[in-house]
């Protein structure tokens, strides 16, 4: 495994990362969870993802226990949560001083934690003003409880004027942005972003490397193979998404340039996303320890990508429109 810098911080990351998203609670319970992240850990993996969003809390539980559990020492390894959707009541969502306050000390509980390492907005909350969720993020590392902030799902203009803001009070400017990156997703990360790798130097965890699991493969010719994420009941929205014929298409075009260099496609449309020297880490999903390893193996990938191999790559892909982002 190889180690990364968040941005332009101290701090280093794993380049391949694991998250909960889907899976935890709805696939995967507390005993399932330690073999899955026993197994992440010891291939180097040193950032686990969640969200007080995930099931409601349920999956930051499932996390929290299982890591406890394992006994790994605190200091090895890094967690982060997002904040935005926490309950059903008003002040349990947004970005609000009030919410974020509230929401990091409900995860530090579920996680059995003193203080989260990365803490990051999970949507843009346009009813609430910018420079109070900058403060309320600030606060919250003041005290202690968190050591980075960063955005998630946030557009550029707005993550420069938080950025401003912060300097202008001298507070922290968010050290990170979460954003959908993919072979089927790449403007925002590749195009809208471009000013703010050089300031303020965020670095990237990026989500659904996958493209929610077409860019397995498994989905090629409209399948819908049992206990894939398209027959969760809580993500039938998925289907959608997943079964677009455009994207299948896509993906069956890009399937023997990964046979070609003897990888699977999944490694190889990981692999392709660590060629993007502003992505600190890529975050991935696994519901089984078999799936870990698979993943990780994406890292010895990269150096098969040649110059010729991504020219094939982008010769596909040119003139797919993706899907425009969502604020």
């Amino acid at each position: 495994m190889n180690y990364r810098h968040l941005g332009k911080s101290g701090l280093k990351i794993s380049e391949l990362s694991l998250g909960s998203w889907v899976t935890y609670h709805n696939q995967v319970d507390v005993e399932k969870a330690k073999t899955i992240l026993k197994t992440a850990f010891d291939l180097g993996v040193n950032f686990f993802d969640n969200a007080e969003g995930y099931m409601q809390g349920k999956s930051e539980e499932i996390m929290g226990d299982a890591l406890l559990q394992l006994g790994i020492p605190r200091e090895q390894y890094l967690i982060s949560t997002k904040v935005f959707r926490g309950g059903n009541t008003p002040n349990e969502q947004g970005l609000s001083r009030k919410h974020i306050i509230e929401a990091v000390d409900r995860s530090l509980k579920r996680f059995h934690t003193d203080r989260i390492d990365l803490v990051y907005t999970h949507a843009q909350d346009k009813d609430c003003p910018i420079e109070e969720t900058v403060w309320a993020f600030n606060e919250v590392i003041r005290q202690g409880k968190a050591f980075y902030w960063g955005t998630s799902n946030w557009n550029a203009l707005d993550i420069a004027e938080a950025t401003t803001i912060a300097e202008k009070h001298n507070w922290l400017p968010p050290s990170m942005e979460q954003p959908q990156y993919n072979l089927l997703h790449r403007n925002r990360v590749e195009k809208e972003f471009a000013p703010l790798y050089e300031h303020p130097g965020i670095g990237l965890t990026t989500y659904s490397p996958l493209a929610y699991g077409i860019l397995s493969g498994k989905y090629n010719r409209g399948a819908v193979p049992e206990g894939s994420r398209a027959t969760v009941p809580a993500y039938q929205w998925l289907r959608e998404r997943l079964l677009n014929p455009e994207k299948i298409a896509m993906v069956e075009k890009l399937s023997p340039i990964a046979a070609d260099l003897g990888v699977t496609l999944a490694q190889m449309s990981l692999a392709w996303l660590l060629k993007n020297p502003h992505v600190s880490s890529v975050i991935t999903g696994a519901s089984r320890p078999e799936q870990v390893v698979e993943n990780m193996k994406a890292v010895d990938v990269v150096p098969l990508l040649s110059d010729e191999v991504l020219a094939r790559i982008e010769s596909v892909l040119s003139g797919f429109a993706e899907d425009p982002d969502e604020d």
